[in-house]
């Protein structure tokens, strides 16, 4: 059994020396009125916007670090290629991977919403190969949010443990990541909870866009989560 926690601190002390290796689950202020904001800005915005090449650069190369630091503490990763999601919910997950050591992948290929394919940065090969899968980088963010931030955390699947999650997660990265992973995390989060579609249709992914939020945006979320636990 492997102590994702533990793997956690370990990649702080090594890769973030400064920093408190301290890694803890952030206990979010859910502010709906912030969530809609955020879900309104993503209908706005462009479907590749300017400026985003050093964030998602960051974000992509830090992904993999945390990748090969989880498959050097055990962690096995196996694209799931059956039917549906390959957990039901959050304690599913955390009890199957705390247990056995081995995440189902979800493909992005399988699901990722409408919009930009071939332009998008996370759409791109990661150069990692699972089961004979060739993995692209999104696939990598799935697999270090879900084990970074659900299962180390123990954090939910609703916006409050999406909040936890990428809020804790937040630390494994380095600053000039972080515009990047608020898109690909709370971005597509508040607005599958929060975005007005809801008023006419059901919750589905968001249309996959490319561009960064204003920093206040930012600010504002991580001024949302109160002291880790």
């Amino acid at each position: 059994m492997v102590d994702l926690r533990a793997v956690a601190e370990d990649y702080l002390s090594h890769r973030f020396p400064r920093a408190d290796p301290t890694y803890r689950r952030p206990t979010p202020r859910l502010d709906a009125r912030f969530c809609r904001r955020v879900a309104r800005l993503h209908d706005r915005a462009p479907l590749l916007g300017a400026g985003t090449e050093d964030a998602y650069l960051a974000l992509r190369q830090e992904d993999l670090r945390q990748y090969r630091a989880i498959r050097d503490a055990g962690v096995r990763v196996r694209p799931w290629r059956g039917a549906g999601q390959p957990y039901p919910d959050s304690p599913t997950l955390i009890d199957e991977v705390t247990r056995t050591g081995v995440l189902w992948l979800y493909l992005t290929r399988s699901g990722h919403g409408p919009g930009s394919t071939d332009g998008h940065p996370m759409r791109h090969p990661s150069g990692v190969v699972e089961d004979g899968e060739p993995l692209c980088h999104n696939d990598i963010l799935r697999v270090v949010h879900d084990l970074f931030g659900h299962v180390a955390l123990r954090a939910g699947f609703g916006p409050r443990g999406e909040f936890a999650a990428t809020g804790g997660h937040l630390l494994l990265y380095p600053a000039r990541a972080w515009p990047a992973l608020f898109t690909e995390q709370i971005g597509q989060i508040c607005w599958y909870f929060y975005g007005d579609h809801l008023a006419t249709g059901p919750r589905r992914y968001p249309e996959q866009k490319v561009f960064l939020y204003p920093p206040a945006f930012l600010d504002e979320f991580r001024g949302l989560l109160q002291p880790a636990r």
